[in-house]
């Protein structure tokens, strides 16, 4: 243990995108860095969900545009759907990926140890490796990256075959006839549109009073209709108080909006996740746990010196690229480097459902219920000349300012292709670019992006093309 080959200055637990982006970031400031990770290099963000599901999505978007194709004038009229090829062509895009952070970290001179990780006090790690050894470490700073896992709905315990997480979703046994999607946030959504697509008929449950419930109330209202229209059925306000297997059915009965029952083959649990804190070590810590997630301050530290945690550990946002960020930000605070504290308010999100959903900053509710007095523009695509030209014009852009000082408290996307726009308006947010600067940037035509500056110009009453 006294050994140089076993001390570090920074030692990351987890090799997912805030635990190996916080690794590299470290070596590139010249710390001994070395990360642990018990399963894949990527976590579960490039192995079983971000990745791979856009990949499913994407085979999804193909289906569709070839059903549609005679709009386009092809003539497109066999078509067969395989969704054994389309698991295989996502899995192989997660191994793609794997491979290159592994290249990633070798390039860094990262020292990567298979294996799980406890804390033992003291800045040191005890290892337990693959086949039953164990191995000591040792660092002045050890970041906790260990992600999170799916939450369970205690009357459909999965069980691979006809209940399923999101991870069963990606290697589905077989192709159901029908599936119900508890929860209606991102993930459930993704999957219900996906699904949907290949020909299963589906029904979507979420507790909240409608579904992705954390979007702006327009923009939700806006996919529930979407979804409705390609015959997705969305049981929102109702929460799953039994369920009951017969004749090859899952049998659920819902509260809320009055007792009924929905019935599919097998249903997806999509409820949420829940921080991985267990069996950490952390009873040796001062480190503190709340609601299954680690409390951190500003910089991503506990209550342990020495000991941080980022990414979904340590609560919300639960995205990939918060706990990149944050990782970056530890890391740097670690290394003496002066860091703005993250901003969850400057944290874009997306879902890359059909229609797509991104969004930045408040809602319109959230900003007049925090005070604001607000200018609202919108603009949808079925107005844009490039979204015409594409058939894509279901959705619009919206956007939300201070009326006082010009600041744009938020955005908010629905349509094809909008998480390849948002971050327009990010950039805008984080230079504090006001409704002015906006209004003057040229945008260039013919393009889906020019709805961001139509709804800017929207909410001053100076739009254009409406």
């Amino acid at each position: 243990m006294d050994s140089r080959k076993d001390d570090f200055d920074v030692i990351v637990v987890g090799g997912g995108p805030g635990g190996y982006v916080a690794a590299i970031r470290a070596a590139q400031l010249g710390m001994r860095t070395a990360l642990v990770e018990k399963d894949r290099l990527g976590g579960v963000c490039l192995n079983w969900g971000c990745i791979p599901t856009k990949a499913l999505l994407r085979s999804a978007d193909v289906l569709r545009l070839v059903r549609g194709a005679a709009t386009f004038g092809v003539d497109a009229q066999v078509l067969q759907v395989d969704v054994a090829a389309m698991v295989a062509r996502s899995r192989a895009v997660a191994e793609r990926l794997n491979a290159g952070v592994a290249g990633l970290l070798k390039k860094n001179g990262i020292h990567v140890l298979s294996g799980h990780a406890r804390l033992a006090g003291g800045g040191e790690l005890r290892i337990e490796q693959p086949g039953g050894a164990s191995r000591g470490v040792r660092a002045k700073h050890i970041i906790l990256a260990t992600g999170a896992r799916p939450r369970e709905v205690v009357a459909l315990p999965p069980d691979g075959q006809t209940v399923w997480t999101y991870r069963d979703a990606l290697l589905p046994p077989q192709l159901p006839a029908s599936m119900i999607v508890v929860g209606g946030g991102a993930i459930g959504i993704e999957f219900a549109s996906f699904y949907r697509a290949v020909g299963v008929e589906v029904t979507v449950v979420e507790m909240a009073d409608r579904i992705l419930p954390v979007e702006d109330a327009e923009v939700s209202g806006h996919v529930a209709v979407s979804l409705g229209k390609e015959g997705i059925a969305i049981h929102a306000g109702a929460a799953v108080t039994s369920a009951s297997r017969r004749d090859g059915r899952w049998h659920v009965i819902l509260e809320g909006n009055g007792n009924h029952e929905v019935q599919a083959e097998v249903v997806l649990v999509a409820a949420g996740i829940v921080g991985n804190v267990e069996d950490l070590g952390l009873e040796h810590t001062a480190v503190k746990v709340e609601r299954a997630h680690i409390v951190t301050g500003a910089h991503a530290e506990t209550a342990e010196p020495g000991v941080y945690a980022i990414g979904d550990v340590a609560g919300p946002p639960w995205l990939a690229h918060k706990a990149s960020h944050e990782g970056v930000l530890c890391v740097e605070h670690i290394a003496g480097i002066a860091a703005h504290p993250l901003n969850p308010l400057r944290v874009p999100a997306c879902t890359y459902s059909h229609p797509q959903v991104a969004s930045v900053g408040l809602t319109e509710e959230k900003a007049r219920a925090a005070g604001h007095r607000v200018r609202v523009g919108k603009f949808p695509f079925a107005a844009n000349g490039k979204a015409i030209a594409m058939g894509a014009t279901v959705g619009f852009t919206k956007v939300v300012f201070d009326e006082t000082s010009g600041e744009l408290l938020g955005a908010h996307m629905v349509g094809d292709d909008v998480a390849e726009m948002i971050q327009g308006f990010v950039i805008a947010q984080t230079l504090e670019s006001t409704e002015t600067e906006l209004m003057a940037t040229i945008f260039p035509h013919p393009t889906m992006s020019e709805s961001m500056h139509e709804a800017v110009l929207d909410a001053w009453g100076r739009v254009l093309h409406l």
